[in-house]
This record gives structure tokens, C-alpha cells and sequence, in this order.
């Protein structure tokens, strides 16, 4: 699963990063602890022109399916199971044309052992960003006016598969991590998604979720660059 994750880049370093076509407004800082809810970066493409336009947004952290009455949910939206996603009824209109790629930097990750839990913060073996696959939404609000800007909500999950390779030491879960080879197919609009796609998706992602490294961090707690120095007594 992924519940904290960081992005330190800039929305300009990741517009260059992404190739992004069109940079929205309010995007949010960086951050060292984002938790569901928050705003976060997502890049996506707009079907409505033609070619698409890839587009850099802030979205909410935890998605809005469009037929909901309400923001708020009865389950945690704020991850999506890939096993599972193109025929739940909350993320199957998403995965068939309103595919996204979140960057990270890293996520923070808890081992249990009995009552237990120790923090580990998860990057990439180079130091490099990582690009989650995810999902997005458009929730037009029914309580705002027609003449509120703030009506229309965009928001946003990650999807999540069975770890491999080292980071299974310390989760079951991990967020799809994507290579660059993918994120082309992963957001473009016109190819409806299904299934078959979101699993082809996570075969390609092995290989990153592979090398993906480690460290045990201090609780996480605050927000700022010291949550994911590593301690000495890392043990794993």
C-alpha cells in the first residue's frame, strides 16, 4: 500500500521531467509527508483536443468516483488495488480513459511485527523520481453553485500490487511503480483501458518495483527533508 509519500521536485522540474504541455494553477509545494487527502501533482492527458494535451494538475489525494453524492467515503480511495481496479465500480470508468502518472520521490512504508511498527522510507535505486500509475476523477460537487469555480473536484489514486524483490521484506503492497517506457501508453486517453491493460502495466512495473531500496527512518512525524534520513540502527 502507499498511505505517505513524498515529492520534492518543483512543478517546473517536473513539467521538463514529464513533458508537460500545459502546467495548471495551485499547484501544490513540495512536500516530505503527503497523506490521503492532500493535494498532490498528477499528470495526465485531456481527451478533449486533439492531439491530446499533457497537462501537469493538482488533484486531491483519495478519488472521487463521479457518481458520488459526497466527497467523503465509507472505504479509503487513496490507493486502488490493480488486481482488482477495471471492474470496481469506484475506479473502472477511470481506468478505461482517466489514467494518470503521480511522481515521488519516495513513499514510507510500515513493518509490523506483533504491535510494532517500524517506518521505512522506499526510493528508487538511483536517486531518480519515481512515476506511480494512478487514476483520475472529475466530481462536479452537487452542494456548490453553478457559478462556484471550486465545483468541479479532481482527484486522484494510486494503484498498488503484491511487492517483489527486497521492499517485500517490509509489505506485501507496493505502488505501481512505472518506467519510462510506459508512461506514454499508461496516459494516453485514446486507448481504453481494461484489465488486460492494468495487469500488462504491472508486469512492466516489476522490474523498478525490484530495485526499489530502503531505510528505516525516524517516526514520521512533521514535515521537512530530516523524515527520511536514515537511522543507525537500520537492521533490515
Amino acid at each position: 500500500m502507499c498511505g505517505r509519500f513524498i515529492i520534492t521536485d518543483t512543478a517546473p522540474d517536473l513539467a521538463a521531467m514529464f513533458d508537460v504541455e500545459h502546467e495548471g494553477e495551485n499547484l501544490p509545494e513540495p512536500s516530505w509527508n503527503i497523506r490521503p487527502t492532500e493535494q498532490i501533482p498528477i499528470v495526465l492527458e485531456s481527451a478533449r483536443t486533439d492531439p491530446p494535451v499533457r497537462r501537469l494538475e493538482s488533484a486531491r489525494w483519495s478519488l472521487i468516483p463521479s457518481f458520488a453524492t459526497e466527497a467523503t467515503s465509507k472505504f479509503p480511495t487513496f490507493n486502488a488495488r490493480a488486481e482488482t481496479a477495471a471492474e470496481k465500480p469506484t475506479f473502472k470508468t477511470s481506468v478505461r480513459s482517466r489514467r494518470a502518472l503521480v511522481p515521488a520521490t519516495g513513499y514510507f512504508e510500515w513493518h509490523t511485527e506483533g504491535n510494532v511498527k517500524t517506518p521505512y522510507f522506499v526510493h528508487s535505486d538511483d536517486g531518480l523520481p519515481l512515476a506511480f500509475a494512478g487514476l483520475f476523477s472529475w466530481w462536479k460537487n452537487p452542494a456548490a453553485a453553478e457559478t462556484d469555480p471550486a465545483r468541479w473536484v479532481l482527484s486522484a489514486t494510486i494503484l498498488t500490487t503484491d511487492a517483489h524483490g527486497p521492499v517485500a521484506q517490509i509489505h506485501d503492497r507496493t505502488p505501481v511503480a512505472l518506467p519510462e517506457e510506459w508512461w506514454d501508453h499508461w496516459l494516453d486517453p485514446t486507448a481504453e483501458g481494461d484489465q488486460a491493460l492494468v495487469d500488462a502495466a504491472v508486469a512492466a512495473s516489476r522490474a523498478v518495483v525490484e530495485s526499489l531500496d530502503f531505510h528505516e527512518v525516524a517516526p514520521v512525524t512533521g514535515n521537512g527533508p530530516e523524515l527520511i534520513e536514515p537511522i543507525a540502527n537500520d537492521s533490515m
